[in-house]
């Protein structure tokens, strides 16, 4: 009986997460796959990095202080183009949350009527699937800088505001704005679908060890699904490392939040598409960021994306 426990201890892989933001029921899968034991199922042993803005993503992945990180798709093509050997693992999710509001009452109505408006926009990568709403609409606005807030759209300081779906949208409805008084423009709506969170690990990494890689991304997977599936007890979890942070953690946004997760993860309305990369998803968003300078040249797919289930359509 002793050796038996060695030789499973032995097995038992550490290894490392760091998601791309502080706490929050974006990242309910993973810490429901570590509390419910089902990276400990899968052999690993995980810590999951707090995450937030003084932990970025890219940088630790390419320093080799994670083991995995999520991403956006549009970061990971440009870290492979500038030379850091990055590979995505898993595309969680499969629907970009994205989104432009605009107040009804400012008279925007469809895309033309945002020609000339005051829009706020994040900066960086952020910036890219706006400019290629704006230039597919053929639209000249004034750019605002945005911060974290959505309150200089509340106080109609800009006409249009980025927003995501599962975050900053709902923040608006909590001001007290009813949801028939807004327009929203989700981008995946207008040919524009840049997936976002995926799981990245460095290519030596993947190398040294793909079984490392591809368990956790099934872990993980596993751990959505149970999310999903048992939202009560992921929102309890969730909560609890968001206290743990110090971050203020309120039940009825968390709970938006995994329901907007939800929908842009599972987008035929079950599992198989979790954790695949469509190359025509990857293919819009890196010709994007070449159209706009951000990559000179556009990585293969073959050799950016790798997937765990071997099985998949790509297309």
């Amino acid at each position: 009986m002793f050796c038996k426990i060695c030789v499973c201890a032995e097995r038992v892989k550490k290894t490392s997460l760091l998601p791309l933001w502080e706490p929050q029921a974006q990242f309910a899968g993973y810490y429901v796959a570590y509390e419910k034991g089902i990276y400990k199922k899968y052999g690993l042993d995980v810590t999951i990095i707090k995450g937030g803005p003084d932990y970025p993503p890219d940088q630790w992945l390419e320093k080799g202080k994670v083991d995995f990180a999520i991403m956006w798709l549009s970061a990971g093509i440009q870290q492979r183009f500038s030379g850091v050997r990055i590979l995505n693992v898993g595309q969680i999710i499969q629907r970009s949350a994205l989104m432009l509001v605009a107040k009804k009452s400012s008279g925007i109505k469809s895309p033309k009527d945002i020609d000339g408006k005051k829009v706020s926009l994040w900066d960086g990568l952020l910036r890219l699937q706006p400019i290629a709403f704006f230039n597919k609409y053929g639209l000249k606005v004034k750019i605002i800088p945005q911060s974290y807030s959505v309150n200089l759209f509340l106080r109609g300081g800009v006409d249009v505001v980025s927003a995501m779906w599962y975050n900053e949208y709902h923040t608006i409805l909590s001001s007290g704005i009813n949801e028939d008084e807004l327009v929203g423009f989700f981008f995946d709506k207008h040919e524009l679908n840049f997936p976002e969170d995926g799981i990245y690990t460095l290519e030596k990494t993947f190398q040294k060890d793909p079984a490392l890689s591809l368990s956790f991304v099934k872990a993980s997977i596993e751990g959505w699904k149970y999310a999903f599936e048992h939202p009560d007890e992921a929102l309890d979890i969730v909560l609890k490392y968001m206290r743990i942070a110090g971050i203020p953690a309120n039940r009825v946004h968390q709970k938006w939040m995994l329901d907007r997760m939800k929908d842009i993860i599972l987008t035929d309305n079950d599992y198989t598409g979790i954790g695949i990369l469509k190359q025509s998803d990857y293919d819009r968003v890196a010709s994007e960021l070449k159209k706009n300078s951000l990559v000179k040249n556009i990585p293969n797919f073959e050799e950016f994306f790798v997937s765990h289930d071997k099985k998949y359509n790509k297309k």
